[in-house]
């Protein structure tokens, strides 16, 4: 990491928003093109993909890689070319006027020309015990990441939503069988979604049950699964009020949480980028990464809600990096004509 390039009164051509794939491809084009991107690091550098330990479907590894191995080459690819990282979160970003200005919670000033959003978004966790020790390791929140991992196995999906449905029906295709966990006696999802999961022969429901307890080490991985039901649905919120709740013990071998994922887009809430009710950035119309401000562009997951892949973060993230180059080039051309009609009319 380089010190000292965060001072207001330097203008940077590019300034990157996220370091996970997505910032990392953006980096590796801005980079090549000269431009001298800094890329920010949030508060999870390299983003989703290091909670993941092996990626079998990356292009150009046969045989896998893991997560943080895959993110660790990118940022050293994106280096050689002249990127520099720093790390930083963003608290407001003042895109009315230009050079762009990023506060940050230290209390730095980024100013940048043009500004590539790569800050993806965070999966929503479900508070159960061992979460954190074994997300990546039998626990996922990507069933089209991490699926055909769990060829065979009995596997629990989290949660009641359209996002729920899709892991679920996917997992369904390699599991022996899927198990949906859902804190209600009815599902959230859509009409279409909900009789999908409800028809398929090898998905089952828990009724107002939730998820309590992993089981399970690094090692060997998630092996099985507390669960916590009431008749009233909410158990857990039952349990928490020393109300009786039923409680049960299962072997499972993965467990997915499918209760959907939150934009990192708080600091973009009183610009004029346009961002959807759930926080989403949106993008204009057509094959791009612009947004309604201009230079300001997106890439990754924070404007993908659909795909969520590795591979499409990488895709947007070298196209978000195109389109500044072009967006800075355009304005440059802008710039020294009008330069040469203000000589022109002086003389």
């Amino acid at each position: 990491m380089n010190e000292g390039i965060t001072e207001s009164e330097t203008v940077r051509d590019v300034v990157i928003v996220g370091s996970g794939v997505a910032g990392l491809s953006a980096a590796v084009y801005a980079a090549r093109a000269d431009l001298e991107p800094l890329v920010l690091e949030g508060p999870e550098p390299g983003g989703q993909l290091t909670l993941t330990t092996d990626v079998e479907n990356y292009l150009g590894f046969p045989e896998g890689v893991g997560g943080m191995d895959l993110i660790q080459r990118g940022r050293e690819q994106a280096e050689r070319f002249g990127a520099e990282f720093t790390h930083g979160t963003v608290e407001r970003a003042t895109l009315e006027e230009r050079p762009f200005e990023l506060d940050l919670s230290s209390g730095d000033v980024l100013r940048t020309r043009a500004l590539i959003v790569a800050t993806g978004a965070s999966a929503r966790w479900v508070g159960a015990t061992n979460e954190d020790e074994l997300m990546g390791y039998g626990l996922s929140t990507c069933a089209t990441c991490d699926g055909a991992f769990h060829r065979g196995d009995d596997v629990l999906v989290i949660g009641g939503g359209d996002s729920a449905m899709e892991e679920a029906l996917f997992l369904a295709k390699f599991a022996d069988s899927v198990t949906v966990v859902h804190r209600r006696d009815e599902l959230r999802a859509s009409e279409v979604m909900t009789r999908r999961a409800l028809e398929h022969d090898d998905i089952e429901f828990r009724w107002n049950t939730e998820l309590l307890e992993i089981h399970g080490s690094q090692e060997a991985g998630v092996t099985g699964a507390t669960l916590v039901s009431h008749p009233d649905g909410r158990p857990t919120e039952k349990l928490d009020a020393d109300l009786d709740v039923d409680q049960v013990e299962i072997g499972v071998g993965g467990i997915f949480y499918g209760v959907g994922h939150v934009p990192n887009t708080a600091f973009l809430e009183n610009t004029a980028v346009d961002l959807d009710d759930d926080g989403q950035l949106l993008t204009l119309e057509g094959m791009t990464t612009e947004t309604a401000v201009e230079g300001v562009f997106g890439a990754g997951d924070v404007m993908d809600p659909d795909y969520r892949q590795a591979v499409t973060a990488a895709g947007t993230g070298s196209m978000a990096a195109l389109d500044a180059e072009s967006w800075l080039d355009e304005r440059t051309s802008q710039q020294e004509v009008s330069v040469v009609a203000d000589v022109s009319a002086s003389d």
